[in-house]
């Protein structure tokens, strides 16, 4: 049976007994002379009749013997525990008892021990003989009860022998059974008479006040006994045992031999061991037992009780009666009045185990290992073996009791394959729970655990065990991932949150609860570093979701102004979510730097105010480069655009992060625009596009540029760069190339002036189909007249270049072919007017120069040409008929010029000179050629300086 019945009513073989082989030396010294005996210091002490004290060691032999006293027997003795005193009482009916105190580690010359003090017992001289006797621990007290009924406290310095005083402190008719002392606050001696308990204060407050009455019951001689670990004395009657403190009885125990019962009882009223001092208790519950002469006939039953499990430990009949009982190194022993001596060794704990085991008896055997104190671990075996039968006979619950309580040293498994049957769940659970309570929980274990709670549906355990206070007690990862699996997002995301899982946080709201809204929120309180992992992971996500939310957190975050928020902002408009076991998990989340509720802001205005006006700074952190977040943006060209526009505005860029950010987005402005269906909307985002690129010192490149205007048919920012870049030709080929005729013009018109190339180019095109000449209108006349106003064509070379197709007729020409005809004919006659007034020039010179070398000249002038004055000889005279004064004359030789004439005659040889010189100068020829509108003009000019002449033409 698994437990035991009440009362005394089941017996074991708990004791081994074996009789003891006394020496030679000492085997008489327990007959019939031994009148007394304890037990102490590892030794034995025996009082004979003689008076003399016998020490007697653990193999029974005397190393010790010395006279105590010269008269009477010594019938009782005490040695003090923890030292080496050791008090005699003997008794002489002729005279008073004397009691004497030996201090045992001394000698005396004749070998025996010093005696410090002898006192004689006084009992108001009357001879009756000591049934009681007690003794203080510090021996400042003895008490001795007599049989007529009167107890003696001998008070003093009995060690140092400085005097002590006697009184008589209680007398009653009946004879004294018993005295024991408790010591405390105050010194307590408990007395029995054969029909009273008292009690009596001999030290302490309440000493001098009259013995108090516990109970009307007294006990047999010897009957009485003190447990020193409670401070209860137990008592011995016919009808059971009992047990009484300071204010009367506590318990009882029945026992069924009440006929000699008070004959065994003081010797053994309570067995309890211990795993390092064996019996010790029942050493603490021993009381020697005198038996009587007329009590020697007959068998006696001994029989050794566990008061505290109420169980009988050993029970015997003896042949021979016992004299003495007592306690020493470890065992009890037994000596009968045969003088035998017998052993009773307590059987090891685990023979007394295997007992109960065989008996299933397995809640004794729990006690018996717990009131023994053994390890903890020990005790879980039992437990175990407990719990092994309660599961045999079909008691799961009682059964899973007991294996949780030997859950410290029990393999898991062996328990957890028991319980894996559907309708034992709840007690697998309960087993679970205990393992990670006890951090003995594997992997395995928490999902094993997670899973039961996830069949049972059971919300509120699941929350109890991820919630608990302390310690984490289970693997987090294979937590969160079961209850992620389970649908528990909300228990999910608390255990990430609680354990600083900020990633996991991020992954439950988005992937399992769809919570985008709550997710920018969260990832918006994180640390700079973490929030850039978790937004660049989700960015895709949570732009599709929370455009809005999640373009503002790249913005603060690339320009560097993010910082964590401080306060939760809620959603602008509630989201539509997936059905889900969770309500909401805003609310649950626990926020790091979140302030305090309504209430609490209405208490504390004025420190909510100082938080507020005190703006925490940004930690710093590292801006990444703007290009890695590109990619995010894929699909929202809006939010992109919002990003880009707010980066291009940050001072002090880098110059390559800052060709990256104007080029991107310069194309997203020109791909946006190429996505507008509305005429209105487009041209918008073009001109968007257009002020991006205009001015000087722009960050894409000219090539970025033309490539990206190409792709996204964007004439207009080919045209900036081209203009930028003073590439007006290539502007004008652009639209020419795309037949874009009115562009084409508006080129021309804007470009012409500065490129007169550009009319030619736009000759030839107009001419290049009917169509294009019709968009042309009147612009090819315009074009036609700047050609000759500019002479960059020959009147030949334009019927050239447009009778290449037949597109322009004659009819188109005609005004201009009459216009160039009329004014070569006036050229014509105005070259020949000039013609013969040359040579009616050249005539005239000719001759004059003639007449000079032929005939006299005659001078007529009367003044001369220098100071004015009449001439007067000597005068000199000039072929130029110009006179002067010799005496106005610098030089008057052969070499001398006409000063008036010289200026004149000095320029024209210097400009002979050069003509002469410049005859060489054939890249000079050339260069004027090609930059003169009228090259046949350059031609007649540099012919007329000689160039077309020889150098012997020249030099003569």
């Amino acid at each position: 049976m698994a437990s035991r019945p009440n009362g005394l009513d089941i017996t074991f073989n708990f004791i081994d007994v074996s009789p003891v082989k006394l020496p030679e030396g000492s085997s008489d010294l327990f007959g019939s002379d031994l009148t007394s005996l304890c037990t102490g210091s590892s030794n034995l002490f025996i009082g004979t009749t003689d008076g003399f004290v016998h020490i007697i060691s653990s193999a029974f032999r005397v190393v010790r013997s010395f006279k105590a006293h010269d008269a009477g027997a010594i019938n009782h003795m005490k040695q003090i525990k923890g030292t080496s005193l050791l008090v005699t009482v003997a008794e002489d009916l002729l005279n008073e008892p004397v009691l004497k105190v030996w201090a045992l580690d001394t000698e005396k010359k004749d070998g025996g021990p010093r005696c410090l003090s002898t006192v004689s017992i006084q009992n108001a001289r009357r001879q009756f003989p000591i049934s009681a006797f007690a003794v203080v621990d510090d021996l400042s007290q003895v008490a001795v009860g007599f049989a007529n009924g009167s107890v003696t406290i001998i008070r003093g310095d009995l060690i140092h022998d400085r005097g002590a005083r006697q009184r008589i402190v209680f007398e009653s008719e009946e004879p004294i059974t018993g005295l024991e002392t408790q010591e405390g606050v105050v010194t307590v001696l408990y007395i029995s008479t054969t029909s009273r308990i008292l009690t009596l204060v001999i030290a302490g407050r309440g000493q001098g006040q009259p013995a108090r009455v516990l109970e009307d019951s007294g006990c047999a001689l010897g009957c009485m006994t003190l447990n020193h670990e409670s401070g209860d004395i137990l008592i011995a009657r016919e009808d059971a045992i009992y047990t009484y403190g300071l204010r009367g009885a506590r318990a009882k125990l029945c026992f069924r031999k009440p006929e000699n019962i008070y004959q065994w009882l003081p010797r053994l009223c309570g067995i309890g061991l211990s795993a390092q001092s064996g019996l010790s208790k029942v050493q603490l519950h021993q009381k020697v037992w005198d038996q009587s002469g007329d009590e020697l006939f007959g068998t006696t039953t001994f029989t050794l009780l566990d008061t505290d499990l109420k169980f009988i430990a050993h029970n015997e009949t003896l042949i021979s009666p016992m004299k003495r009982i007592f306690i020493e190194w470890g065992d009890l022993f037994v000596l009968t009045t045969d003088g035998k001596v017998f052993r009773y060794k307590e059987k090891s704990l685990q023979q007394r185990l295997e007992i109960l085991y065989d008996r299933n008896l397995y809640i004794l055997a729990i006690n018996l290992a717990q009131k023994i104190g053994i390890d903890p671990l020990q005790q879980n075996a039992i437990y175990r073996k407990y719990g092994d039968f309660l599961y045999q006979r079909g008691d799961y619950d009682t059964a899973m009791q007991q294996y949780l309580r030997a859950i410290d040293n029990t393999e898991p498994s062996q328990v957890i394959r028991r319980y894996l049957d559907t309708q034992r769940i709840h007690n697998l659970i309960e087993y679970l729970e205990e393992l990670h309570d006890h951090g003995r929980a594997t992997v395995d274990h928490t999902t094993l655990l997670l899973n039961c709670y996830a069949k049972l549906k059971d919300t509120s355990k699941l929350d109890s065990f991820i919630k608990a206070p302390g310690e984490l007690k289970f693997d987090l990862e294979t937590a969160i991932a079961m209850c992620r699996q389970g649908g528990y997002y909300e228990q999910a995301a608390y255990l990430a949150t609680k354990h600083g899982e900020n990633d996991m946080v991020v992954d439950i709201l988005i992937e399992d609860s769809k919570k985008y809204a709550e997710a920018v929120e969260y990832i918006w309180r994180l640390k700079p570093e973490v929030t850039y992992h978790n937004l660049m992971k989700y960015a895709r996500v949570l732009l599709a979701h929370c455009p809005k939310e999640t373009t503002e957190l790249f913005k603060m975050y690339y320009t560097g102004k993010y910082q964590p928020r401080i306060e939760v902002e809620a959603p602008p408009e509630p989201e539509v979510q997936p059905t889900s076991t969770v309500q909401s998990l805003a609310g649950m989340l626990p926020l790091r730097y979140v302030t305090g509720g309504g209430s609490e802001s209405t208490e504390q205005p004025g420190h909510l105010n100082e938080e507020a006006a005190a703006v925490p700074q940004a930690p710093p952190y590292t801006i990444p480069k703007a290009r890695t977040a590109f990619s995010a943006f894929v699909d929202h060209p809006q939010e992109f655009i919002d990003f880009l526009e707010t980066l291009v505005q940050q001072p002090d860029l880098k110059k390559g992060t800052k060709i990256d950010l104007f080029t991107t987005l310069f194309e997203m402005y020109l791909d946006t625009a190429k996505r507008q269906k509305d005429p209105a909307e487009r041209l918008q985002w073009e001109a968007k596009a257009r002020k991006l690129i205009e001015g000087k010192d722009i960050p894409i490149s000219t090539s970025n540029v033309l490539l990206l205007s190409d792709l996204s048919n964007f004439r207009e920012g080919s045209t900036l760069v081209r203009e930028q870049e003073g590439l007006h030709l290539d502007i004008f080929r652009s639209f020419t190339s795309a037949k874009d005729t009115q562009g084409a013009i508006k080129a021309l018109r804007r470009y012409g002036p500065d490129e007169p190339q550009l009319y030619v180019d736009a000759l030839t095109y107009f001419a290049s189909s009917p169509q294009i000449l019709e968009e042309a209108g009147d612009e090819l006349d315009v074009v036609l007249r700047r050609i000759d106003e500019d002479g960059l064509l020959s009147p030949l070379q334009v019927i050239q270049a447009l009778s290449n197709n037949a597109v322009v007729t004659m009819g188109r020409v005609k005004k201009y072919l009459s216009e160039n005809i009329e004014r070569e004919r006036k050229e014509i006659a105005t070259n020949r007017r000039l013609i013969s007034s040359y040579k009616s020039e050249t005539a005239a010179k000719q001759q004059e120069l003639e007449s000079l070398a032929s005939q006299p000249v005659v001078f007529q002038s009367r003044r001369c040409q220098s100071c004015g004055g009449t001439l007067d000889l000597p005068t000199v005279h000039f072929l130029c008929k110009h006179s002067f004064h010799e005496r106005c004359l610098n030089r008057v030789d052969d070499d001398a010029v006409c000063p008036v004439c010289a200026p004149t005659n000095s320029t024209l040889r210097a400009i002979r000179q050069r003509q002469v010189e410049s005859a060489d100068q054939h890249d000079l020829f050339k260069s004027e050629l090609q930059r003169a509108r009228d090259r046949f003009g350059v031609v007649s000019d540099f012919f007329g300086r000689g160039v077309m002449r020889s150098q012997s033409t020249l030099d003569g």
